[in-house]
């Protein structure tokens, strides 16, 4: 045997445990690269621990806790992801979902916490139960792409609005008739968040590792020194399910109420929109970490998909909205994660912040609007999924999406998308291209309306 040959070989084998568990040299990575892959996620998705705790509650989430238990479901569900599925992506509480949760069902439907956190529950058991059966590919044959796409595009709507109204951006509309109008533009929670989206772009453009989270840092800092409604209030306490009041959602999910036929669309919309955020996220991750097989198929991709709805099922636990494989995993891919080590160092760093809950109080609600404003917008790329040569089927997402932002409600957009495609399927006598998993879908949403269930 040759130099050469046995030095391949040498390369080719592990060089640790921790390299033999990981797979790291067999997949063309090391250990260095990979605790800088997972660094460089973390610093991508950390804002989420102040956003999403920020938009539930405005919904009566108690603050600390929801911090508390978001810090848990990224941490614990991304050591899973890492782990068990050995892949590079995290998990953290989706965005999309949050607002679903807050705006949508608890608000918007004036469902109560607790059942909105059964509802969250059944999500997750119903997507774990597609994910291990199978069944998931069944729903990806018979859901329309169109109106998948516009579930993108309408909850990325969906949240530009949220943070521009929260921040006065866009306020209601003193002429009946108008529903929004222009608020403020010289406010000082307004300037800061226009400014604070044009260096998030400016920013990500340029591929700052953690430019999301550096302009929500300079954003707080600007409102510490000016805005006398931002107080510190200290760096570290023991974390706690539990608020100052005696307050905690752990447990307090109420299952048998999301069984009511008014909260079962809601369900529905959930488990749709995991099923093909998860699925899309995760091939898209693994694509750019080359973690396809020769089918296309992901790596790992059963127990990946697994493990982000199990997570889900823990949110519901702890009090906190829905989770998914975060797309600010590609920025770790991209820095040269391809093992679950990446997942791995994310988890660790996501607990460590629990013992920093106090710091989430410094920031105000315009430091992180621009964070919500730019996931909106990224959403929207959904749109060049659109398929306009069957002009039915984009449509019927553009109908969704529309629809989402002028209901501020994502089953009613959903209802509407699927009606739409059905009918229009029909009276443009292409009704051949119809299954049966669409028609029922359809038929169920619409019943649901019409029987004044879903209001």
């Amino acid at each position: 045997m040759s130099n050469s040959s046995r030095q391949a070989g040498n390369a080719a084998r592990p060089q640790s445990s921790l390299d033999a568990f990981f797979h790291i040299t067999q997949r063309g990575s090391n250990v260095r690269q990979e605790v800088l892959a997972g660094l460089t996620t973390f610093l991508a998705m950390v804002y989420s621990v102040i956003v999403v705790p920020g938009m539930l509650s405005k919904a009566g989430f108690p603050h600390t806790p929801v911090f508390v238990a978001t810090c848990l479901v990224a941490g614990l569900g991304s050591l899973l992801m890492g782990l068990w599925a050995n892949v590079p992506m995290a998990i953290g509480c989706a965005i999309s979902l949050t607002a679903f949760t807050a705006f949508s069902l608890v608000l918007g439907q004036q469902i109560s916490v607790p059942v909105a956190l059964g509802a969250i529950f059944l999500m997750g058991l119903l997507f774990t139960v597609i994910s291990v059966t199978g069944i998931r590919s069944w729903i990806l044959r018979n859901l329309p792409l169109g109106v998948v796409q516009g579930t993108g595009i309408g909850i990325g709507l969906f949240l530009l609005i949220i943070a521009a109204n929260g921040v006065g951006l866009v306020i209601k509309n003193p002429i009946d008739g108008l529903p929004v109008a222009l608020g403020n533009f010289t406010s000082f929670p307004v300037i800061m968040s226009l400014l604070g989206l044009a260096a998030t772009i400016g920013l990500e453009k340029r591929r700052v590792p953690g430019g999301i989270l550096l302009v929500i840092v300079a954003i707080s800092i600007i409102g510490l020194i000016f805005d006398p409604n931002v107080k510190f209030q200290g760096w570290f306490s023991l974390p706690s399910l539990t608020d100052e009041n005696g307050h905690s959602l752990m447990f307090s999910l109420d299952i048998m109420g999301a069984l009511q036929l008014a909260v079962l669309p809601s369900v529905l919309a959930l488990v749709m929109t995991a099923v093909f955020d998860a699925t899309g996220t995760i091939r898209a991750v693994a694509g750019q970490a080359n973690l396809l097989d020769k089918d296309g198929q992901i790596v790992n991709g059963g127990k990946a998909l697994t493990a982000d709805s199990v997570s889900s099922m823990l949110s519901s636990l702890v009090g906190t909205s829905p989770a998914a494989v975060y797309i600010e995993s590609a920025a770790g891919t991209a820095a040269g994660g391809k093992t679950g080590l990446t997942a791995t160092v994310v988890g660790v760093l996501f607990l460590c912040l629990l013992f920093l809950s106090p710091l989430s109080y410094l920031v105000p609600g315009y430091a992180t609007a621009p964070a919500l404003m730019y996931v909106g917008l990224l959403m929207l790329s959904n749109v060049a999924k659109l398929n306009f040569d069957d002009i039915v089927d984009a449509m019927s997402g553009l109908v969704c999406a529309v629809f989402i932002v002028l209901t501020c409600n994502i089953v009613t957009g959903i209802m509407l998308g699927f009606g739409a495609l059905v009918l229009g399927r029909i009276f443009s006598g292409e009704w051949r291209k119809l299954n049966i998993g669409t028609v029922i879908i359809a038929i169920a949403l619409v019943v649901f309306y019409a029987g004044g269930w879903a209001l």
